[in-house]
Protein backbone atom coordinates (compact mmCIF):
# COMPACT_ATOMS: atom_id res chain seq x y z
CA UNK A 1 0.00 0.00 0.00
CA UNK A 2 2.85 2.03 1.34
CA UNK A 3 4.46 1.80 -2.42
CA UNK A 4 1.47 2.13 -4.18
CA UNK A 5 0.72 5.79 -2.45
CA UNK A 6 4.78 6.61 -3.59
CA UNK A 7 3.99 5.82 -6.87
CA UNK A 8 0.86 7.37 -7.34
CA UNK A 9 2.82 10.96 -5.51
CA UNK A 10 5.59 10.67 -8.15
CA UNK A 11 2.69 10.13 -11.24
CA UNK A 12 0.64 12.91 -9.95
CA UNK A 13 4.14 15.24 -10.06
CA UNK A 14 4.95 14.03 -13.10
CA UNK A 15 2.24 15.08 -14.86
CA UNK A 16 1.68 18.70 -13.26
CA UNK A 17 5.14 19.46 -13.93
CA UNK A 18 5.39 17.94 -16.67
CA UNK A 19 2.10 20.46 -18.13
CA UNK A 20 4.02 23.58 -20.55
CA UNK A 21 1.98 27.24 -19.54
CA UNK A 22 0.26 28.92 -22.21
CA UNK A 23 2.24 32.00 -22.87
CA UNK A 24 0.13 34.07 -25.98
CA UNK A 25 1.23 36.98 -27.93
CA UNK A 26 -2.48 37.57 -28.51
CA UNK A 27 -5.67 36.70 -26.38
CA UNK A 28 -8.26 38.95 -27.25
CA UNK A 29 -11.90 37.81 -26.18
CA UNK A 30 -14.69 40.28 -27.77
CA UNK A 31 -17.66 40.51 -29.65
CA UNK A 32 -16.78 38.86 -32.34
CA UNK A 33 -15.49 36.44 -30.61
CA UNK A 34 -12.13 34.50 -29.07
CA UNK A 35 -8.41 34.72 -31.29
CA UNK A 36 -5.74 32.90 -29.17
CA UNK A 37 -2.46 33.02 -30.58
CA UNK A 38 0.71 31.69 -28.80
CA UNK A 39 4.43 32.73 -28.33
CA UNK A 40 6.62 31.50 -31.89
CA UNK A 41 8.78 28.24 -31.01
CA UNK A 42 11.54 27.29 -32.47
CA UNK A 43 11.53 23.97 -34.63
CA UNK A 44 14.43 24.29 -36.74
CA UNK A 45 17.82 25.89 -37.15
CA UNK A 46 20.17 25.63 -39.65
CA UNK A 47 23.51 27.56 -40.01
CA UNK A 48 25.53 26.16 -42.76
CA UNK A 49 28.47 27.99 -45.14
CA UNK A 50 26.90 31.85 -44.06
CA UNK A 51 23.74 30.68 -44.74
CA UNK A 52 20.87 30.22 -41.79
CA UNK A 53 17.29 29.04 -41.76
CA UNK A 54 14.88 29.31 -39.14
CA UNK A 55 11.76 27.84 -38.81
CA UNK A 56 9.25 29.17 -35.63
CA UNK A 57 5.87 27.45 -35.24
CA UNK A 58 3.17 29.59 -33.12
CA UNK A 59 -0.41 27.95 -32.58
CA UNK A 60 -3.90 30.13 -33.41
CA UNK A 61 -7.66 29.60 -32.44
CA UNK A 62 -9.76 31.79 -34.11
CA UNK A 63 -13.53 31.41 -32.75
CA UNK A 64 -12.34 27.40 -32.50
CA UNK A 65 -10.82 27.22 -35.40
CA UNK A 66 -7.61 25.44 -35.14
CA UNK A 67 -4.43 26.30 -37.26
CA UNK A 68 -0.47 26.82 -37.55
CA UNK A 69 1.34 29.38 -38.45
CA UNK A 70 5.08 29.13 -39.62
CA UNK A 71 7.55 31.50 -39.64
CA UNK A 72 10.30 30.62 -42.51
CA UNK A 73 13.40 33.29 -41.87
CA UNK A 74 16.34 32.64 -44.06
CA UNK A 75 19.48 34.99 -44.07
CA UNK A 76 22.47 34.55 -46.27
CA UNK A 77 25.32 37.06 -48.18
CA UNK A 78 24.89 35.36 -51.30
CA UNK A 79 21.65 34.85 -53.29
CA UNK A 80 18.19 33.23 -51.93
CA UNK A 81 15.82 31.53 -54.01
CA UNK A 82 12.48 32.20 -52.98
CA UNK A 83 10.79 29.82 -50.96
CA UNK A 84 6.81 30.16 -51.89
CA UNK A 85 3.36 29.39 -50.01
CA UNK A 86 0.46 28.63 -52.33
CA UNK A 87 -2.83 27.13 -52.56
CA UNK A 88 -1.22 23.42 -53.14
CA UNK A 89 1.41 24.07 -50.21
CA UNK A 90 1.50 21.55 -47.93
CA UNK A 91 2.68 20.57 -44.05
CA UNK A 92 3.32 16.97 -43.62
CA UNK A 93 4.48 15.69 -39.67
CA UNK A 94 6.03 12.45 -39.65
CA UNK A 95 5.37 10.97 -35.75
CA UNK A 96 6.84 8.77 -33.76
CA UNK A 97 4.46 6.38 -33.54
CA UNK A 98 5.00 5.90 -37.82
CA UNK A 99 1.88 8.31 -38.13
CA UNK A 100 1.83 10.97 -41.21
CA UNK A 101 -0.01 14.01 -40.34
CA UNK A 102 -1.19 16.26 -43.67
CA UNK A 103 -1.52 19.85 -42.91
CA UNK A 104 -2.71 22.33 -45.54
CA UNK A 105 -2.27 25.66 -46.40
CA UNK A 106 -4.84 28.25 -46.78
CA UNK A 107 -5.11 29.60 -50.30
CA UNK A 108 -2.62 32.76 -50.17
CA UNK A 109 0.09 32.89 -52.27
CA UNK A 110 3.20 34.13 -50.00
CA UNK A 111 6.87 34.22 -51.42
CA UNK A 112 8.05 36.64 -48.35
CA UNK A 113 9.70 39.61 -47.49
CA UNK A 114 13.33 40.34 -48.56
CA UNK A 115 15.25 42.62 -46.01
CA UNK A 116 18.90 43.80 -46.59
CA UNK A 117 20.84 44.84 -43.54
CA UNK A 118 23.99 47.53 -43.63
CA UNK A 119 26.32 44.18 -43.51
CA UNK A 120 25.20 42.92 -47.14
CA UNK A 121 23.29 40.27 -45.30
CA UNK A 122 19.93 39.35 -46.78
CA UNK A 123 17.34 38.05 -44.88
CA UNK A 124 13.62 36.88 -46.04
CA UNK A 125 10.89 36.28 -44.08
CA UNK A 126 8.04 33.69 -45.07
CA UNK A 127 4.90 33.11 -43.60
CA UNK A 128 1.84 30.71 -43.95
CA UNK A 129 -1.07 28.94 -42.34
CA UNK A 130 -1.90 25.68 -42.25
CA UNK A 131 -5.16 23.55 -41.15
CA UNK A 132 -5.49 20.79 -39.01
CA UNK A 133 -7.43 18.15 -40.63
CA UNK A 134 -10.09 16.79 -38.44
CA UNK A 135 -9.00 14.09 -36.26
CA UNK A 136 -5.02 15.21 -36.45
CA UNK A 137 -4.47 17.01 -33.19
CA UNK A 138 -5.64 14.06 -31.01
CA UNK A 139 -2.78 12.32 -33.24
CA UNK A 140 -0.28 14.74 -32.70
CA UNK A 141 -0.54 15.27 -28.86
CA UNK A 142 0.26 11.57 -28.50
CA UNK A 143 3.35 11.04 -30.49
CA UNK A 144 6.63 13.46 -30.73
CA UNK A 145 7.35 14.35 -34.15
CA UNK A 146 10.25 13.03 -35.45
CA UNK A 147 10.17 14.96 -39.63
CA UNK A 148 8.47 17.57 -40.70
CA UNK A 149 8.45 18.22 -44.78
CA UNK A 150 7.05 21.46 -46.10
CA UNK A 151 5.80 21.77 -49.91
CA UNK A 152 6.34 24.69 -51.20
CA UNK A 153 5.58 26.60 -54.61
CA UNK A 154 8.99 24.68 -56.43
CA UNK A 155 10.42 22.78 -54.10
CA UNK A 156 10.05 20.25 -50.92
CA UNK A 157 12.12 20.67 -47.88
CA UNK A 158 12.53 18.12 -45.43
CA UNK A 159 13.63 19.49 -41.65
CA UNK A 160 14.69 17.03 -38.70
CA UNK A 161 12.37 17.56 -35.70
CA UNK A 162 15.08 17.51 -32.87
CA UNK A 163 14.59 16.34 -29.42
CA UNK A 164 16.32 19.74 -27.86
CA UNK A 165 17.87 22.33 -29.61
CA UNK A 166 20.00 25.15 -28.21
CA UNK A 167 19.65 28.25 -30.70
CA UNK A 168 22.55 29.98 -31.61
CA UNK A 169 20.40 32.91 -32.48
CA UNK A 170 19.32 33.09 -29.14
CA UNK A 171 21.01 30.55 -26.78
CA UNK A 172 17.76 29.09 -25.71
CA UNK A 173 16.63 25.67 -25.50
CA UNK A 174 13.85 24.18 -27.29
CA UNK A 175 12.31 20.78 -27.14
CA UNK A 176 10.52 20.94 -30.92
CA UNK A 177 9.70 17.11 -30.82
CA UNK A 178 7.11 17.49 -28.06
CA UNK A 179 5.99 21.08 -29.24
CA UNK A 180 2.34 19.88 -30.57
CA UNK A 181 2.29 17.84 -27.36
CA UNK A 182 2.85 20.00 -24.75
CA UNK A 183 1.42 23.45 -26.32
CA UNK A 184 -2.15 22.42 -28.63
CA UNK A 185 -3.83 22.43 -24.89
CA UNK A 186 -3.11 26.45 -25.09
CA UNK A 187 -5.82 26.49 -28.41
CA UNK A 188 -8.36 24.36 -27.18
Amino acid sequence: MKNLFIAFVLLINTAVFAQKDCEYSVNVTDSLGVYKLTNEYLISEKNFAGKSEYIFCSLVTDNGFPSLNIQLIQKSKDFMSAKCFDKNSKLYLQLQNGKVITMLHLDKESCGTLIRNVDGIDSRLTMGTFMFIKGSIEDLKSSPVNLMRIKFLTSTDDYLVKKEVTSEMNKKVYLPETYFINYLKCIE
